[in-house]
């Protein structure tokens, strides 16, 4: 039997690591993947202060020695001076995956005028595929339902392990699998 696939899940919130409120982003993630998942999975979470190098740091180390496949962000997409989620992925991305953000942005937008200042992206780094959310339950669902259907596939192409969704909460896409329904 196969290993269970990695996902690492990382709030960034200089609050929430220091125990003023409570993580409701990083919840939220693990709640909808444990709905949207079929397969097997470990989630890897982190709580991380809104620092251009530590997460950086937190992301390399859940691509490169946790081996996720997927590691999604929450938190630290706005335009604030504190907010510097996309420049540490940036910092540790081989590839850009911009459809991912101009995706969720859409969605986003549709709901709130102020989507337009979101900044989520996602990229490769080696064998892991980052993807940032925004910090707010609600729009973290909007944002991966959006994208979830290219994940499962993505994850294949960059040499990942398979992850199945129930088709009931959301259908993932592979090129050249006949439709169900």
């Amino acid at each position: 039997m196969a290993s269970p696939a990695k996902i690492g899940i990382v709030t960034i919130s200089d609050r929430a690591s220091a125990g003023i409120y409570a993580d409701e982003g990083g919840p939220a993630i693990l709640d909808y993947f444990s709905q949207a998942l079929t397969s097997p999975w470990q989630a890897i979470t982190r709580i991380i202060p809104d620092e251009r190098a530590g997460i950086a740091q937190t992301l390399v180390e859940l691509a490169d020695k946790e081996g996720c496949c997927l590691i999604v962000t929450t938190g630290g997409t706005g335009p604030a001076p504190r907010d510097v989620t996309p420049e540490a992925t940036e910092d540790v991305i081989d590839k850009l995956m911009p459809g991912f953000g101009e995706l969720m942005r859409q969605v986003s937008l549709a709901k709130v005028p102020t989507a337009i200042l979101s900044r989520q992206l996602a990229g490769i780094r080696g064998k892991s595929l980052i993807v940032n959310l925004p910090g707010r339950p609600r729009a973290i669902a909007e944002c991966l339902d959006a994208v979830m259907p290219a994940i499962p596939y993505c994850i294949d192409l960059i040499e990942g392990p398979s992850l199945e969704t129930d088709p009931a909460v959301i259908v993932a896409f592979r090129p050249g699998q006949k439709p169900k329904g």
